[in-house]
């Protein structure tokens, strides 16, 4: 059983910067597929960012490339995303997720089908 834990959320003004967490537990990091992905409420749950299997590659949602950075600390078995130049757009829920072991194709690790695993999610709010 893999279990996620996200911690990093909060408020911030418009254009400043979070760092969000998720450490994974139960299964090694290079055994699974890391995505994030936000949801604001009465929203379906949309991907934000991940990693392309078997690889470092990533991938970006078209709104937050060149703002956001997903990387992955694998001695602590850690995801993170590293927010900048926030807008309040990027309001939500972020949840860490996990697809173990990994087995989807490229064209479909933007759903949330994808993924067998989910944190408990860390609210970031951007506002003035």
């Amino acid at each position: 059983q893999v279990q996620l834990a996200e911690s990093g959320g909060g408020v911030v003004q418009p254009g400043g910067s979070l760092k969000l967490s998720c450490v994974v537990s139960g299964r090694a990091l290079r055994d699974c597929r890391m995505g994030w992905f936000r949801q604001t409420p009465g929203q379906e749950r949309e991907f934000v960012a991940a990693f392309t299997r078997g690889s470092t590659h990533t991938i970006y949602t078209d709104s937050v490339k060149g703002r956001f950075t997903i990387s992955r600390d694998t001695a602590k078995n850690t995801v993170f995303l590293q927010m900048d130049s926030l807008n309040p757009e990027n309001t939500g829920v972020y949840y860490c997720a996990a697809e173990a072991p990994p087995r989807s194709i490229l064209s479909s690790i933007r759903f949330t089908t994808s993924y067998n695993y989910w944190g408990q999610g860390t609210q970031v709010t951007v506002s003035s």
